[in-house]
């Protein structure tokens, strides 16, 4: 089974599920908050972290780092698959959004909400 795109990932984590007769716990508001409580864990690592030390990564760390991305990332996609979300349509529409609300000549350079531009 490829495991390459973002399609055949969703049939693998579905497959995982079924297996294990999990639907039954994964309401949305369940998924929603397992995927908090994952990337709660991702905050904890770097908690306490200057800017500069939160770019430093030895291997343990970087493990670490890589398995609570992993485990938000399923969830979401977890809970998109649920609900019938389209990740890459709902990214693609939100990014055109964000380009209306954040023009460049507006945002370049600037961390602004867009409600406070001028």
């Amino acid at each position: 089974m490829s495991q390459d795109s973002l399609q055949d990932l969703q049939n693998r984590v579905r497959a995982f599920v079924n297996e294990r007769d999990w639907e039954q716990f994964h309401s949305p508001k369940n998924l929603a908050m397992a995927m908090i409580v994952e990337a709660a864990e991702l905050v904890e690592i770097f908690q306490w972290e200057t800017t500069e030390q939160s770019y430093l990564m030895d291997e343990k760390k970087r493990t670490q780092v890589s398995h609570e991305l992993a485990d938000t990332f399923v969830y979401l996609l977890r809970l998109a698959d649920v609900l019938g979300v389209d990740l890459i349509q709902a990214a693609n529409q939100k990014i055109d959004l964000n380009a209306l609300k954040y023009p460049v000549d507006k945002a370049r350079g600037s961390n602004a909400k867009y409600t406070d531009y001028q």
